[in-house]
């Protein structure tokens, strides 16, 4: 296994600093779970845009990942460093583009922060069992492409299990509201 780069060496080097979400791809454990989480972060701060920019705020910040993530790795010599998490950003903003579209019948009584966690759940097992094809893609697409492609699947599934759960919640929750 390739050591880990130096703290100092992402901090300081803007791609690194981008790819490795601001420093949350330096946590010595789960690194894709902290990079998530500055993912909920940035939905806190920009989820109540209308679904037109959120959307292509999304897609600016895909593109910008294709370039950043595959920069980074090829600094660093590597397929995909762990610490490399701009995807995991990008992925949990799909994930949550159901929120952002807040139709309430679809999410019923739990509040919009509670659906959050919840997406953030689906979206950490998505990327971490990586079920087909976010498996085939992480080991077959090289350079930026590859890592960010699997993470923004992984945000497609854990987007439709949200809505997927949403629905039968609302439902109980009509039955006795």
């Amino acid at each position: 296994m390739k050591p880990r780069p130096p703290h100092r060496l992402i901090l300081t080097t803007p791609v690194h600093f981008w790819a490795f979400g601001f420093g949350s791809g330096l946590a010595p454990v789960a690194p894709g779970t902290f990079g998530s989480l500055v993912g909920l972060i940035v939905y806190a701060l920009v989820g109540w845009l209308p679904r037109e920019l959120f959307w292509a705020l999304i897609a600016v910040g895909f593109l910008f990942g294709l370039y950043v993530c595959g920069a980074s790795a090829r600094m660093l010599r590597v397929h995909d460093d762990p610490g490399i998490v701009w995807d995991e950003i990008v992925g949990i903003l799909i994930a949550l583009i159901p929120l952002n579209m807040a139709i309430p019948q679809m999410f019923g009584p739990l509040p919009i922060w509670a659906w959050a966690l919840i997406t953030f759940v689906w979206f950490r097992v998505f990327d971490i069992l990586k079920p087909w094809p976010i498996r085939w893609i992480d080991r077959h697409v090289d350079g930026g492409t590859g890592i960010m492609l699997d993470d923004a699947l992984a945000g497609v599934y854990a987007a439709l299990l949200t809505v997927l759960t949403g629905w039968p919640v609302a439902w109980i929750a009509g039955l006795f509201g």
